[in-house]
């Protein structure tokens, strides 16, 4: 079995300068499909999507269910998870933003992290090789 061997700095070899970036989205669940094909026209090879509940602004909601009125704490929202070179970072924003966007409360929120390393599991490839 091979293991990649992983240096103080965090990358393979002790490389420094990874340039690769996190981009974790919040968007409502009829969005998906739309920001999911703008995303791939500009060029997005992949992401992770995941069901979510959550409150922001909108502060959940009541229903009545069985007669009995009850507050809706949390909302279903799909949360994105996109890996991308940094200089995809800008667009990738733009996309989700203009494509998500409804301009009612709870289109979502997207934050972007620095990604320390990537390793494409089946190649062994790094950083933005493996993305």
């Amino acid at each position: 079995m091979k293991f990649l061997h992983v240096h103080r700095a965090g990358l393979p070899g002790g490389v420094k300068g990874n340039n690769v970036k996190l981009i974790i989205a919040t968007i409502k669940p009829f969005k998906l499909e739309e920001v999911r094909e703008a995303l791939t026209d500009a060029g997005v090879r992949g992401m992770m999507v995941t069901e979510i509940k959550g409150f922001g602004s909108q502060s959940g909601h009541t229903e009545i269910y069985r007669g009995a009125e009850y507050a809706v704490n949390f909302v279903p929202k799909i949360k994105l998870e996109i890996v991308v070179a940094a200089s995809m970072v800008d667009q990738v924003i733009d996309t989700i933003a203009t494509t998500a966007k409804t301009g009612k409360i709870g289109d979502g929120k997207i934050f972007v992290l620095d990604v320390q390393q990537a390793v494409r599991v089946r190649t062994g490839e790094t950083n933005e090789d493996a993305i």
